[in-house]
């Protein structure tokens, strides 16, 4: 397992570096990709970095249940790499990926073993608008448990003003637009009925994954749940538009 860290070590710090090479020919069970990837996380933990969140995976569009029917991984999200809506990205450093709209839920309180739907719908303290930046460190051929232990293909998210949560909040309509020239163009525009399962059913569901891996959510930590449109890098402004009332958030790639 020792290598294995080593080698997304490797590819985490010097993406398109050809390190990822030797791991696409790797055959990582699903669970042992979990603790693969909170080895990842001890060294980033050892470098100073701190945990600013985390992500569910396998939630939505084409990649529901993707791993398997109900396995929904998780993955880490550190906390210098949380930028506030309209920030800038530098695309050289980001190699290549893609920006997805997310749900960002913002933790008002501690959440972990036993979670319940309705427990994890009082830990939130607002949610947000918020773009997942995925960056594509492995070969098309990596497998499920490979992918987990990379961490999902999470390099960080940017998130806008949190707002309460909304009635209808499953309801959602989500609109990806690339600004160009001051002009709008719509890429995707997705619904939740159908696409995505439920918030909160998602967050307890993480709680309870992390529990068994010895983490928990706390305070002031950020959530994202799943995807709605998507766009792969390149270079331009891109907005999030969040209907019933969740707001709007930005992103730009240079």
């Amino acid at each position: 397992m020792q290598d294995i860290v080593d080698l997304l070590w490797r590819v985490h710090n010097d993406p398109g570096g050809g390190h990822e090479a030797a791991l696409a020919e790797l055959d990582v069970p699903f669970d042992e990709g979990q603790a693969l990837q909170l080895e990842l996380l001890a060294r980033w933990l050892e470098e100073g970095k701190v945990v600013g969140g985390w992500k569910i995976g396998m939630t939505s569009g084409a990649s529901r249940n993707a791993m398997g029917e109900g396995l929904r991984p998780f993955g880490f999200i550190l906390a210098d790499r949380i930028f506030d809506s309209g920030a800038t990205l530098p695309l050289d450093k980001l190699h290549r990926g893609q920006v997805e709209n997310e749900l960002c839920l913002v933790m008002g309180s501690k959440l972990g073993a036993g979670a319940t739907t309705e427990a994890a719908r009082n830990a939130v303290a607002g949610i947000a608008p918020a773009f997942e930046v995925n960056q594509k460190r492995l070969t098309g051929g990596a497998g499920p448990g490979l992918r987990v232990a990379d961490d999902l293909s999470n390099w960080g998210i940017v998130v806008g003003e949190a707002a309460p949560i909304p009635v209808a909040l499953n309801e959602m309509t989500v609109t990806l637009v690339a600004e160009h020239n001051g002009e709008d163009r719509i890429i995707e525009s997705v619904s939740s009925p159908g696409h995505i399962d439920d918030h909160f059913e998602s967050l307890a569901t993480l709680a309870r994954r992390l529990a068994e891996y010895g983490q928990q959510l706390e305070a002031g930590q950020r959530v994202i749940t799943g995807a709605y449109g998507k766009t792969p890098f390149a270079h331009g402004s891109y907005r999030g538009d969040f209907d019933q009332s969740v707001g709007s958030v930005a992103v730009n790639l240079a």
